[in-house]
């Protein structure tokens, strides 16, 4: 098996879960937020991170290093000093059960065209990855895709992972709002194996879904419009070949964001944090911005 790769894939699986909550033409456009009041000393800022964007981009956000240095903590989906246990973890989980194969989840067709796909866009195919879970191999196929058509910037440093280096530099503290289990259980087990395959199945027969989505989401986010992110996730495509059932898509994000609201405030109140967490869990009437709000926080978009 080409361990190298699929341990590439692992870390990014993690983050994956990125851009996908809920968007509200009341929440203006802006990837930084200032967040205040409700008995809070000082302000915190929540800054929309995308996954798979270098960190050279954060030059482009106007206030963010201020916003960082104001703060005394640093808050992510994970904490990502771990990676490697983390890795362990998924790999054991991401692997298919022994009585479990393609032959079994996929007809013959589907199996081929699979095998050609990893052979063409991973360089291993169904014998050397054969053995990993529908979903762990949707993601290696999709960030093998990525780097592929973004190759200047497929081996950045990722955004999040600079936000919790630079704060240990500063010997503040780091938090992880979910545990590598909750992400594993959302990435690998929430699912059942042929709802996954069915989906892996769709999108390798549909590949040029995928570019379009990764296309318009590199230029949203570039645009620090984070409404047309949502948007974008949103978007009802005509006869969608492989559309998302609203349960998985609430369990990927609304779910995500309502228990995150509950443990931000204890959080803030201890210390100021930095909290960054994928873009598209910022707006919406079940975001984060909506959310805090309804808490009692003022949350301001920090002006571009």
């Amino acid at each position: 098996m080409h361990y190298k790769k699929v341990l590439v894939a692992v870390t990014a699986i993690f983050l994956l879960l990125s851009c996908s909550s809920g968007a509200s033409n009341k929440t203006e456009s802006s990837l930084l937020w200032k967040i205040s009041g409700n008995g809070l000393q000082k302000p915190s800022y929540i800054f929309g991170t995308h996954h798979l964007v270098p960190v050279s981009f954060l030059e482009s956000i106007a206030g963010i290093e201020a916003a960082f240095e104001e703060t005394e903590q640093t808050v992510g989906e994970l904490d990502m000093r771990n990676m490697t246990e983390m890795q362990m973890k998924i790999m054991g989980e991401g692997m298919l059960p022994p009585d479990v194969t393609y032959a079994t989840l996929l007809s013959g067709e589907d199996a081929a065209l699979l095998d050609s796909m990893l052979h063409a866009v991973v360089g291993a195919g169904l014998d050397q990855l054969g053995q990993l879970k529908p979903a762990m191999l949707s993601n290696l196929i999709s960030i093998s895709l990525y780097q592929r058509y973004y190759p200047s910037v497929a081996s950045a440093q990722n955004i999040d992972y600079y936000f919790q280096e630079e704060a240990l530099k500063r010997s503040r503290p780091v938090v992880g709002l979910e545990t590598a289990e909750d992400q594993i259980y959302l990435l690998l087990n929430s699912q059942t194996l042929e709802r996954q395959a069915e989906m892996l199945a769709c999108m390798i027969k549909h590949p040029e879904l995928l570019k379009e989505q990764m296309d318009e989401m590199q230029a949203a986010y570039h645009a620090q419009d984070i409404q047309s992110l949502r948007k974008l996730y949103e978007k009802e495509i005509p006869d969608d070949p492989c559309p998302s059932t609203e349960e998985e898509k609430k369990m990927l994000n609304g779910d995500r964001n309502k228990k995150w609201l509950e443990k931000l405030p204890s959080i803030m109140e201890e210390k100021s944090a930095f909290i960054a967490v994928g873009c598209l869990h910022l707006p919406g009437d079940d975001g984060l911005i909506e959310g805090l709000k309804k808490l009692g926080y003022n949350v301001e978009a920090v002006s571009r």
